[in-house]
This record gives C-alpha cells, structure tokens and sequence, in this order.
C-alpha cells in the first residue's frame, strides 16, 4: 500500500535528495526495491517524496559508502546505529570526542540562532588570528563540526545554512580587505573557483579563495554550480593560469571524476586543473591531470607555480 503525504509533512523530492546526499536518483530507486529503503511517501502527482528523518539516514549511509561500506551492509541499520559506525570507522570510537569548547559555542550559537552573536565572534577571531590562520585553525574545523551535526540530524538545515551565511559575509568582506601580498617581481597566478554543476556547496570554495588571496594570487570566483562550457569559456576570456574546483563528500564520485575529464578534455591544456575537498573521488582514484591540495599545501602550490613561471620567463 502506497503512502499518502499528510499536511504536516515537509518531505524533500528524489532531486532534493540527490543533491542533498549526493546519492543519485537511479541509485535510491534500486536501494529502494532492492533493500527497502528508503521508503518514499507519495505527492499528489504520484511522486516520490522523502520524510526528513529518511533524507538523515541516507546522509549517513552516504558517509559510510565514501569509508568504503557497501549499501547491502549498513542500509538495514537504524540511525542510531549508522551514527555509531561512522564513529568507529572514522576512528572515533563508539562514541566521537566531544568537539573542543571554542567551537562548541560556534555551533551552540548556530543552535540558538544567534547569527549576529555569531558573526562577531567570528569577526572577532579574523582579526586576532589573520585570514590563513582563522581559515585552517578555526574556519575548516568549524565547518566539518557544523557538516556533521547537520549529517546526524542535531542541525536543520536551515541553521546550517544561517552559519554559512554569516560565514561568508565575514571571510567575503576579509578576502576584500586584503591587501596584495608583496612578493617581489614575482608573477601572480590568475586563479578561477567554481564547482561543477553538481556541487552546491560553496564554503570550500571560500576557503580556498582566502587563501589563495592570502599567497598574493588574483582570484576570480564564480561560485557554486558553473556549467562546464561556461568555466571553460570564463577561463579562456579571463586568461587563467589554474581552474581551482571545490569537491565535498555530498557530490556524487561518479559525477566529480566524469566533470572532470570532460573539463580536461575541452581545456585542451589551456589552464592548470587543481582541486580539493573531502570527496572520494579525489582520494581513491585521482586523475593524474589534476593536483589535488589540501587548504594548508595551496601556499606551497603557488611557491610552485612561481618558480615555474620564473623558469619559463627567463628560457
């Protein structure tokens, strides 16, 4: 018997979803006859809806599948107990440590909705620690605390998307205060951000454009979800030295490494293709015509760059 969608409800649409999880529609339609789950609701129209506490379990399931589970092992699993396992296959335990206190307010602010607050403080800490250092020591951390109460339920997503928010307003005003780094008569790298279509999640991307800016490079972002044509065409009329893409655990591997030759493949060499992020597809099976940096190695990526153009200069 087939069920019906009752008022109350706020469920998401298998597009919602596969955005959401980075789990493809095709893929939650097989689990769905092979393993009974998920377990969709009906609209009106007849289309598949998914109650939020499904959408959280797929997160989960999709955190599992990237530390190389397979579905038919964890799907079966309750929520609490796919919690559990990812606490103990990321090497946390039974039970994950809990976050330090300074980024436990960050999150308690999040909770509380207390989005002023919250950008004081973070504005706060820029300017005591300087952009790299807030980036790496507090920005990354902060966010993979956020991703992961937001992944286990503890965060609506609503809330998750007021951090990001505030976030950006207080890194897109840092990044513009920025005063060119002085690096001698050294060249800057002329560097283009953006994801691929299937990637919505931008703070990555932020990320790497502070500190990029930090090194002294001339960044231009063009934000989340570019068509392929379109960043092939803004690196061509930009003159770009490097294409810097943004990769989260969300994104379908499938569809990152796919993006990516293609990409390869029209750039026919004109512009350097570098990544990042906390995808499995840049960690099992990286192409070899991508350099993949963490936000910590993008200074030394730059360095490289420098002195390869200052070789290229002088020959």
């Amino acid at each position: 018997m087939t069920n019906k969608v009752t008022p109350q409800l706020v469920p998401s649409s298998i597009s919602d979803v596969e955005r959401d999880t980075g789990v493809a529609k095709e893929t939650l339609r097989v689990w769905e006859r092979r393993y009974d789950f998920p377990q969709p609701l009906r609209d009106p129209n007849g289309e598949r809806v998914y109650p939020i506490e499904q959408v959280q379990k797929l997160r989960l399931v999709k955190r599992l599948l990237d530390l190389g589970f397979r579905p038919g092992k964890v799907i079966q699993y309750s929520t609490d107990e796919l919690q559990a396992l990812t606490g103990k296959a990321s090497g946390q335990g039974d039970t994950p440590p809990a976050p330090a206190p300074e980024l436990q307010s960050y999150l308690d602010l999040c909770k509380s909705h207390q989005m002023e607050e919250l950008r004081r403080r973070l504005s706060q800490a820029l300017l005591m620690m300087g952009l790299k250092r807030f980036v790496i020591e507090l920005v990354a951390p902060l966010t993979t605390l956020i991703g992961e109460a937001w992944a286990s339920g503890q965060l609506a997503t609503f809330e998750e998307h007021l951090y990001t928010e505030s976030l950006t307003v207080v890194m897109r005003s840092a990044i513009f205060a920025m005063p060119p780094a002085n690096h001698g008569n050294l060249s800057a790298p002329r560097i283009l951000l953006t994801t691929l279509p299937q990637e919505r999640h931008g703070l990555g991307l932020l990320m790497a454009e502070a500190m990029c800016v930090a090194e002294g490079a001339h960044c231009i972002s063009l934000g989340v979800q570019t068509p392929l044509l379109d960043i092939v065409e803004a690196a061509r009329a930009q003159r770009v030295d490097i294409i810097a893409l943004s990769f989260s655990v969300a994104m379908n591997p499938r569809q990152a490494l796919d993006g990516l030759a293609e990409l390869h493949t029209r750039l026919a060499g004109c512009a350097d293709l570098w990544a990042g992020g906390g995808n499995t597809a840049l960690k099992k099976r990286r192409p070899p015509y991508v350099r993949v940096f963490d936000l910590a190695g993008l200074a030394g990526a730059i360095a490289e760059w420098r002195a390869r153009a200052a070789i290229l200069a002088a020959g």
